[in-house]
């Protein structure tokens, strides 16, 4: 059991840290999760 089962998940991720893809592909591990919204910003 993830504390990601049966949730919409929204994904901002970090240019100089960790990329929206990188997290959306873990996420993508837990088959009931699904990713309504993925993006990279840059936060200055």
């Amino acid at each position: 059991m993830s504390i990601l089962d049966n949730k919409k998940v929204i994904i901002i991720g970090d240019r100089d840290g960790i990329p929206g893809p990188a997290i959306e592909e873990c996420v993508k591990t837990v088959e009931s999760a699904e990713v309504v919204f993925s993006s990279t910003e840059c936060f200055v």
